[in-house]
């Protein structure tokens, strides 16, 4: 079984070199690295949403139907370039509507939208009546870091209804600093249920610790 290793939150030396040091002197240094590891992935359960970097997240969305407001905008009076008029010629060949153009990733920055990035997007339709295609980059604007919207071309040929499976690579490529702090705080929370659960040797309260990383993560929960 492959492990789990997201590059963490925070870093194994950065809670070694704070005010939890005492907590983690006698870790060994891979040990003291899974735990980071773990306190990623409790901040980002907690959340419920992907923070640290990730790469090749699978998603499945269902097209829905085209927005009202651009009802005007598919006209075929309206100018397009030779990949558009393609595509609306081909779907009004096929006796088709108006097609779909939106779509949202599910994984996006609830906060600090500069510090995330998205790479190797890749978009396969399976249309609702049969046929596949991958969606050339060129015909997707986006994906948008602060709400993960991805815009299809006027011209795709996307039919509602169809299944849209994407995959992509995305997080936060510099760690906001109070995420970075939540990180801790669970790390050592967790360090205190190992060594000292009763909390009387080390003057650390593990509640108080995870209260703190809450009322942190709470600006990063879905809405």
């Amino acid at each position: 079984m492959a492990a789990d290793s997201p590059v963490p939150l925070a870093s194994a030396a950065d809670l070694a070199a704070g005010q939890f040091a005492d907590l983690v002197r006698d870790y060994a240094p891979t040990a003291l690295d899974q735990l980071m590891i773990e306190a990623t992935r409790q901040c980002e359960g907690i959340c419920g949403r992907r923070l640290a970097p990730f790469t090749a997240v699978p998603e499945s969305h269902r097209a829905q139907g085209i927005d009202p407001d651009e009802y005007t905008e598919a006209s075929a009076t309206v100018p397009m370039d030779i990949q558009g008029t393609l595509g609306r010629s081909y779907a009004n060949a096929l006796g088709t509507g108006d097609q779909v153009r939106h779509v949202w990733l599910n994984e996006y920055a609830p906060r600090y939208p500069e510090m995330w990035a998205y790479t190797n997007l890749r978009v396969t339709i399976l249309r609702s009546y049969g046929g596949s295609q991958t969606v050339a980059p060129a015909s997707l604007v986006g994906a948008e870091a602060d709400s993960g919207h991805v815009w299809f071309s006027l011209g795709t040929f996307l039919p509602v209804g169809s299944l849209i499976r994407i995959i992509y690579d995305g997080g936060y490529t510099t760690v906001p600093a109070d995420l970075a702090r939540a990180c801790k705080l669970l790390a050592a929370s967790l360090v205190l249920g190992e060594i000292d659960p009763a909390g009387t040797q080390f003057g650390h309260d593990r509640g108080v610790l995870t209260t703190q990383a809450e009322a942190i993560l709470c600006n990063y929960q879905r809405t």
